[in-house]
């Protein structure tokens, strides 16, 4: 089964590109982030043309994930436990079938968290503590499950084309890779380390400055896997080939093959 995670920086407007992909790359389970619409605005019918069922949980002009699968969609859950009061869009769950058992697979869209400090570092950080709580749920549970999305982690000097222009940054100070670090230390998988250590390889790039064409792009995209589903990794790439296209998203998608 290959699960990919694309940042698409609004839905509606990176339509075409949108398309463009899933009809190229065909992923089994495609995770959206920032779809930046309401449910019912989610643009259903050219997708679903191309196979996919949709599950979504949008927010006007903000936000918003969504699960695409050519499967069935199963047992679905919007919004991250920990916090009623939170009413941001960031996280949607399910379990997909697949031909020899099935996958818990959760996308999700983490706080950016700038500027910091502040209340928005504050958010981040306290969602970050309740991601680690589900995460180990899910270790426990021994779920075969992919936390997937866009994290807005850097989480070391080499997911950076220039990491000294982000000590300050929410993306890259020392607590934000520090409650990576713990994720990790729950047994969990970075998908994309576990089969390549090779710096300069990005997920964003910047609209300004000619981030693109020099290369000049963090990796802050992941896919998170609890041992049960790091035991069946097969593969792991960044798709730079969206990124290069017309009206692109500022992000690239981020997929791995997992044997289910």
């Amino acid at each position: 089964m290959r699960i990919a995670s694309f940042n698409i920086n609004g839905v509606r407007a990176r339509l075409p590109a949108l398309l463009d992909w899933l009809g190229t790359a065909a992923p089994d389970v495609a995770l959206l982030q920032e779809i930046k619409c309401v449910d019912e605005t989610f643009p259903r019918e050219p997708i679903e043309d191309l196979g996919y069922n949709i599950e979504t949980h949008g927010q006007k002009g903000f936000n918003g994930v969504a699960i695409l699968s050519k499967r069935p969609i199963e047992d679905v859950s919007r919004g991250l436990p920990g916090d009623e009061a939170d009413e941001q869009a960031r996280w949607i769950e399910a379990t997909i079938p697949g031909d020899s058992g099935a996958a818990r697979v959760c996308c999700l869209y983490l706080p950016n968290g700038n500027p910091a400090p502040g209340p928005k570092y504050d958010y981040k950080l306290g969602w970050m503590r309740r991601l680690e709580t589900r995460a180990a749920k899910l270790v426990a549970a021994e779920e075969t499950a992919i936390l997937a999305g866009d994290y807005n982690v850097i989480p070391q000097e080499e997911d950076a084309h220039n990491p000294e222009a982000w000590l300050d940054d929410a993306l890259y100070l020392p607590q934000t890779r520090a409650a990576w670090r713990r994720l990790l230390a729950l047994g969990i998988t970075d998908a994309f380390r576990a089969l390549n250590a090779a710096p300069m390889n990005y997920t964003f790039w910047d609209y300004q400055a000619g981030a693109w064409a020099k290369n000049n792009g963090i990796r802050i995209d992941h896919l998170l896997l609890t041992p049960e589903a790091a035991d069946r990794l097969t593969a792991c790439e960044i798709d730079r080939r969206p990124r290069g296209g017309e009206k692109p998203s500022d992000h690239t998608p981020i997929w791995a093959d997992i044997d289910i």
